[in-house]
């Protein structure tokens, strides 16, 4: 938009922090709005904190797992030997949220952009009214951005307090660990917590509304997530829905719609999130919410109103923080006249941080179900050297590529640090490389990334004959 200094925006998370150091950068006169502390929910209640409880139970998993490669713990290694104290894990936790939190403001202070502490709403499409400890504060802005996030969808009947009814921002406040979590939700966030808290001694039931785990994911990938559930003791109940949880004495009791109950220690309720857009004067604005409350945006983050964009989990697009930061980027960028490339999804990579970790970039397998024109293929892990010297067996690497044109589509990725090992795929889709680049590059022998050439070598043959 030609003459545009002065941007508001309304929330200090992933999509709002990144897309202020982008409108700073390129000389604009930047106003953050912010209730919650910067850095949002990604960084003090949701990616950094349980990023940070999952290292922990990456290392206990390691260690349960460890004595066919003859580590012994301990003189006579029984059983126990090594435990968590959750006190301490928590308490890095959150001191390693606040601090990211710190680190953000530092480096927006060093940019020069403003921060207010208070809850924003738009008066209008070019003002922003910030309501603080001492009062409210109107700022004119020639264009705004809203940023707001999203907060624990609350079920019926099932009302967290805290204590042992938990959402996932409330489990950091736990002190010791529980004797038998109850997990209600199989998504993401469900399958991550309760792949963590297994892995830290947890006795855990994992209630699931669908036929299996992560609904959303790869099937292949699922399965085998499932399957490595079940092996370390968690119970997994599929298609069975939870309609109440209760406070029973020291305990809760699930109640799941086919007339089964599920007692236990605690329970956390991971069943989805709400968008934060109540209350902040969007329909005024001329800003359009569609059925679900989520901001309606176009791939470069522009709104129904103009001047105003959106970014992140209040806009639904993808509810992962990289594409709330490349959201708000991508508003800036337009905003302010720099070159832009309206968001492409189907580069997105996204993790699943259970143990295995689910990695995926690019086309599914519905994709290529649907399409017809292109192929794919699975090589296990258990096969690679490396996986086998560190005693890795559950896992594969998965390539989906075109027919004729041999140009990589997509790919799965399910190994411990899967998260890593996706982006020598996330470029090949990307940089719409074929197989046979991938077939070409060099890898390390041996290392887990070696399966990620070899299956691109196999599918070399099926991309060919179709």
């Amino acid at each position: 938009m030609p003459g545009v200094t002065r941007v508001g925006i309304l929330g200090g998370g992933p999509g709002g922090y990144e897309a202020a150091l982008v409108a700073a950068q390129l000389g604009a006169e930047v106003t953050v709005v912010d209730s919650d502390g910067l850095g949002g929910s990604a960084v003090l209640t949701d990616c950094v904190p349980s990023k940070t409880l999952i290292a922990t139970a990456e290392v206990m998993t390691d260690t349960s797992e460890s004595g066919e490669l003859g580590v012994r713990l301990g003189s006579t290694a029984p059983a126990g030997v090594v435990g968590v104290d959750l006190a301490a894990v928590n308490a890095r936790v959150l001191a390693l949220a606040h601090a990211q939190s710190a680190d953000i403001e530092h480096r927006l202070e060093g940019e020069g952009v403003r921060v207010i502490r208070g809850r924003g709403r738009l008066d209008g499409p070019r003002a922003v009214l910030a309501t603080t400890a001492s009062g409210e504060e109107r700022v004119e802005v020639d264009a705004v951005l809203v940023a707001t996030g999203a907060h624990p969808r609350v079920a019926p009947g099932c009302v967290p307090d805290g204590e042992r009814i938990l959402s996932w921002e409330q489990v950091y406040g736990m002190t010791e660990l529980p004797e038998h979590l109850v997990v209600v939700g199989s998504g993401v966030t469900g399958a991550e917590f309760a792949s963590a808290y297994t892995s830290l001694g947890t006795r855990v039931t994992l209630v699931s509304s669908r036929d299996r785990v992560l609904p959303g994911e790869d099937a292949d990938a699922a399965a085998v997530l499932e399957d490595v559930f079940t092996r370390r003791g968690m119970t997994v109940l599929s298609q069975s829905r939870a309609i109440a949880v209760r406070r029973e004495g020291d305990g809760v009791v699930v109640s799941l719609a086919d007339g089964r109950t599920v007692e236990g220690s605690h329970a956390l309720m991971a069943v989805g999130s709400i968008p934060n857009t109540d209350g902040l004067g969007l329909a005024e604005a001329g800003v359009r919410l569609d059925e679900g409350g989520y901001i309606e945006v176009d791939r470069v983050s522009r709104t129904s109103a103009t001047g105003v964009y959106a970014a992140g989990d209040c806009t639904g697009v993808l509810m992962l923080a990289s594409v709330a930061a490349m959201q708000g980027r991508i508003a800036m960028w337009h905003l302010l006249g720099d070159a832009v490339s309206p968001l492409n999804l189907r580069a997105v990579s996204s993790n699943v941080f259970t143990e295995p970790e689910i990695a995926t970039v690019g086309w599914t397998e519905k994709d290529m179900d649907d399409s017809g024109a292109t192929v794919s293929l699975k090589l296990p892990l258990a096969t690679n050297a490396r996986a086998k010297m560190q005693g890795v067996r559950d896992g594969f690497v998965k390539l989906f590529a075109r027919t004729g044109s041999g140009t990589v589509v997509g790919g799965v990725v399910v190994a411990p640090r899967a998260s890593e090992l996706i982006f020598p795929v996330a470029l090949a889709v990307d940089g719409r490389l074929t197989v046979d680049q991938l077939t070409h590059a060099f890898t390390i022998y041996p290392s887990i990334s070696g399966s990620v050439a070899e299956a691109a070598r196999q599918l070399h043959t099926k991309v060919w004959r179709g």
